[in-house]
Parts: structure tokens; C-alpha cells; sequence
């Protein structure tokens, strides 16, 4: 059987592996892709990072809530508080990977090899990159919030 300890350990582990991938994906990675690649292939690397942060944020979130839901340590407010966090950043990496994500691929498809950058959906593109970013940063966010409340 598994000791309490444990259980406080592994979830803990499992949030800050959460929270970091985002940070090092919206923090590190994507802006370096965009410093030494050229904005296509740079878009296309990215695109690529946010699909499979998008699919660990769905088995992190799936190896959380047990963890939470059986966890002898939390009270209930706390314990509703890290489900209201999970859930709040998956939704947030799912509103990327299955509202934005896609709206974008489409522009930059449609674009086609002038680049998004000479589309006459150049704003709706850019309007959709912000709507990524700000949802990003709230993940963050409750992102630091869920290892610190999951302690």
C-alpha cells in the first residue's frame, strides 16, 4: 500500500512537472524557435511543442485527480481548490490546443508560402497569437499556484 507520504510526494511531483513544462514551452523553447529559425519553420516547431504540452497536460491532469481525490492530507476546501486549478489549466491547454491552435494552422495554410505575415488575415492571426499567449500566462499562473498548494 501506498504511505501517505508518497501520495503528497507524487502529486507534488506531478504538478511542478506540469507547471514547468509550461514555463519552459511558452518561456524557453518557443521563443528560442522564433530567435534562430525563420517564422515558418519556427511556427511549425512550436505548433508542434504546444500538441504534445497539450496531450501532458491531459495525462498530467488524468494522474492528478486521483492523487487529489484520495489524498488523507487535504481538507475539502483545499482539496477543491487543486481540482478547481486542474481543471482550470487544462482548460486553458485545451482552449489552445483545440480552439486556437487549429484556427491558426488554418490562416498560416491559406497563406501559403507569402507567409501569414502578407495574409489579409495577418490580424485575425495576430488577434488569435495574443488570445494563445494570454491563456499561456494563466496557465502559468495556476500553474505556480497548483505546486504550491499541492505541498
Amino acid at each position: 500500500m501506498i504511505n501517505n507520504k508518497a501520495i503528497v510526494n507524487a502529486r507534488l511531483l506531478l504538478a511542478a512537472l506540469w507547471a514547468g513544462s509550461v514555463w519552459a514551452v511558452s518561456y524557453l523553447a518557443a521563443p528560442s524557435a522564433f530567435s534562430v529559425l525563420g517564422s515558418t519553420q519556427a511556427g511549425d516547431v512550436v505548433a508542434v511543442m504546444l500538441t504534445r504540452s497539450a496531450w501532458l497536460a491531459i495525462v498530467l491532469a488524468v494522474l492528478l485527480a486521483p492523487l487529489v481525490a484520495r489524498a488523507p492530507d487535504l481538507d475539502a476546501r483545499r482539496r477543491r481548490w487543486l481540482f478547481g486549478l486542474i481543471a482550470a489549466m487544462l482548460a486553458c491547454s485545451l482552449g489552445v490546443y483545440l480552439g486556437l491552435q487549429p484556427a491558426m494552422a488554418a490562416i498560416r495554410a491559406a497563406a501559403g508560402p507569402a507567409g501569414v505575415r502578407a495574409s489579409p488575415q495577418y490580424g485575425t492571426f495576430m488577434a488569435l497569437h495574443g488570445a494563445s499567449q494570454v491563456l499561456y500566462l494563466l496557465e502559468s499562473i495556476l500553474g505556480a499556484l497548483l505546486v504550491v498548494k499541492s505541498r
